[in-house]
Protein backbone atom coordinates (compact mmCIF):
# COMPACT_ATOMS: atom_id res chain seq x y z
CA UNK A 1 0.00 0.00 0.00
CA UNK A 2 1.22 3.84 -0.66
CA UNK A 3 2.95 5.86 1.68
CA UNK A 4 4.31 9.44 2.95
CA UNK A 5 3.68 12.21 0.56
CA UNK A 6 6.62 12.32 -1.78
CA UNK A 7 9.02 14.74 -0.79
CA UNK A 8 7.87 14.59 2.87
CA UNK A 9 8.39 10.80 3.69
CA UNK A 10 10.11 11.22 7.30
CA UNK A 11 11.14 14.62 7.38
CA UNK A 12 8.28 15.78 8.92
CA UNK A 13 8.49 18.86 6.66
CA UNK A 14 5.27 20.76 5.13
CA UNK A 15 5.17 22.12 1.36
CA UNK A 16 3.16 25.21 2.34
CA UNK A 17 1.09 26.60 -0.17
CA UNK A 18 0.59 23.44 -1.58
CA UNK A 19 -3.26 21.70 -1.76
CA UNK A 20 -1.80 18.56 -2.93
CA UNK A 21 0.96 15.57 -2.84
CA UNK A 22 1.45 12.14 -4.21
CA UNK A 23 3.20 9.05 -2.66
CA UNK A 24 5.98 7.55 -4.00
CA UNK A 25 4.32 4.09 -4.90
CA UNK A 26 1.47 6.96 -6.82
CA UNK A 27 3.95 9.03 -8.15
CA UNK A 28 5.43 5.50 -9.67
CA UNK A 29 2.33 4.77 -11.42
CA UNK A 30 1.76 8.44 -12.88
CA UNK A 31 5.15 7.39 -14.55
CA UNK A 32 4.20 4.38 -16.14
CA UNK A 33 1.39 5.87 -17.23
CA UNK A 34 2.35 8.95 -18.44
CA UNK A 35 5.11 6.48 -20.39
CA UNK A 36 1.75 4.47 -22.12
CA UNK A 37 -0.25 7.54 -22.67
CA UNK A 38 1.88 10.92 -22.36
CA UNK A 39 1.10 13.49 -20.32
CA UNK A 40 -1.70 13.14 -17.56
CA UNK A 41 -4.12 15.09 -15.96
CA UNK A 42 -5.93 14.42 -12.91
CA UNK A 43 -10.07 15.27 -11.72
CA UNK A 44 -11.04 15.03 -8.84
CA UNK A 45 -14.72 14.03 -9.09
CA UNK A 46 -17.31 14.80 -6.65
CA UNK A 47 -19.23 11.81 -7.77
CA UNK A 48 -20.39 9.03 -5.49
CA UNK A 49 -19.00 5.70 -5.24
CA UNK A 50 -16.05 5.05 -7.67
CA UNK A 51 -17.01 8.58 -9.04
CA UNK A 52 -15.36 10.36 -6.03
CA UNK A 53 -11.90 8.91 -6.81
CA UNK A 54 -8.86 10.80 -8.77
CA UNK A 55 -9.76 9.93 -12.04
CA UNK A 56 -6.79 9.96 -14.55
CA UNK A 57 -6.76 11.20 -18.07
CA UNK A 58 -4.21 11.94 -21.19
CA UNK A 59 -4.23 15.69 -20.46
CA UNK A 60 -6.80 17.45 -22.10
CA UNK A 61 -9.42 14.49 -22.54
CA UNK A 62 -11.54 15.90 -19.49
CA UNK A 63 -12.48 19.58 -20.45
CA UNK A 64 -12.01 21.75 -17.46
CA UNK A 65 -13.57 25.25 -17.30
CA UNK A 66 -14.44 28.00 -15.34
CA UNK A 67 -16.45 25.31 -13.07
CA UNK A 68 -12.86 23.49 -12.16
CA UNK A 69 -10.01 24.75 -9.76
CA UNK A 70 -6.42 23.85 -10.43
CA UNK A 71 -5.35 22.42 -6.76
CA UNK A 72 -1.94 22.03 -7.87
CA UNK A 73 0.62 19.70 -9.71
CA UNK A 74 1.21 16.41 -8.31
CA UNK A 75 5.12 16.19 -8.53
CA UNK A 76 6.12 12.76 -9.62
CA UNK A 77 9.56 12.72 -10.37
CA UNK A 78 12.14 12.97 -13.10
CA UNK A 79 11.07 16.84 -13.64
CA UNK A 80 7.18 15.11 -14.19
CA UNK A 81 4.09 17.05 -12.96
CA UNK A 82 0.32 15.90 -13.44
CA UNK A 83 -2.24 19.34 -13.33
CA UNK A 84 -4.97 17.85 -10.37
CA UNK A 85 -8.58 19.57 -10.69
CA UNK A 86 -11.17 19.80 -8.69
CA UNK A 87 -14.83 21.09 -9.28
CA UNK A 88 -15.82 24.38 -8.36
CA UNK A 89 -18.93 23.32 -6.02
CA UNK A 90 -16.88 20.63 -4.66
CA UNK A 91 -13.71 22.78 -4.07
CA UNK A 92 -15.61 25.10 -1.61
CA UNK A 93 -16.43 21.91 0.69
CA UNK A 94 -12.67 20.50 0.38
CA UNK A 95 -11.01 23.85 0.62
CA UNK A 96 -9.38 23.51 4.03
CA UNK A 97 -8.20 19.98 3.30
CA UNK A 98 -4.56 18.93 1.76
CA UNK A 99 -5.47 15.91 -0.34
CA UNK A 100 -2.81 13.14 -1.01
CA UNK A 101 -2.94 10.88 -4.40
CA UNK A 102 -2.18 7.51 -3.25
CA UNK A 103 -2.83 3.61 -4.77
CA UNK A 104 -4.00 0.67 -3.69
CA UNK A 105 -4.80 -2.73 -5.22
CA UNK A 106 -8.17 -3.25 -7.35
CA UNK A 107 -10.06 -2.14 -10.06
CA UNK A 108 -11.94 1.17 -9.54
CA UNK A 109 -14.87 1.95 -12.02
CA UNK A 110 -15.14 4.57 -14.60
CA UNK A 111 -12.68 5.56 -17.03
CA UNK A 112 -9.56 6.25 -15.13
CA UNK A 113 -6.41 5.18 -16.70
CA UNK A 114 -5.23 2.77 -14.34
CA UNK A 115 -8.17 1.07 -14.06
CA UNK A 116 -6.39 -1.64 -16.01
CA UNK A 117 -3.12 -2.32 -13.90
CA UNK A 118 -5.44 -3.76 -11.09
CA UNK A 119 -4.72 -0.80 -8.85
CA UNK A 120 -6.83 2.27 -8.21
CA UNK A 121 -6.10 5.81 -7.05
CA UNK A 122 -7.61 7.26 -3.74
CA UNK A 123 -7.26 10.00 -2.13
CA UNK A 124 -6.14 10.60 1.63
CA UNK A 125 -6.98 13.86 3.19
CA UNK A 126 -6.29 16.07 6.47
CA UNK A 127 -7.23 19.59 7.16
CA UNK A 128 -4.61 22.23 5.97
CA UNK A 129 -2.41 23.66 9.35
CA UNK A 130 -3.13 27.19 10.14
CA UNK A 131 0.15 27.69 8.62
CA UNK A 132 -0.42 26.41 5.31
CA UNK A 133 -3.50 28.18 5.69
CA UNK A 134 -2.14 31.32 5.83
CA UNK A 135 0.16 30.86 2.84
CA UNK A 136 -2.64 29.91 0.81
CA UNK A 137 -4.15 33.11 1.41
CA UNK A 138 -7.12 31.33 3.05
CA UNK A 139 -6.98 33.22 6.84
Amino acid sequence: MGGDAVGTAGTGEQHLGRRVDVTPEAAELFRRLRAQHGPLMVHQSGGCCDGSSPMCYPDGDFLTGDGDVHLGDLQVGEGQAVPMWMSRAQFEYWRHTHLTVDVVDGRGAGFSLEAPEGRRFLVRSRLLTEDELRDLGEL
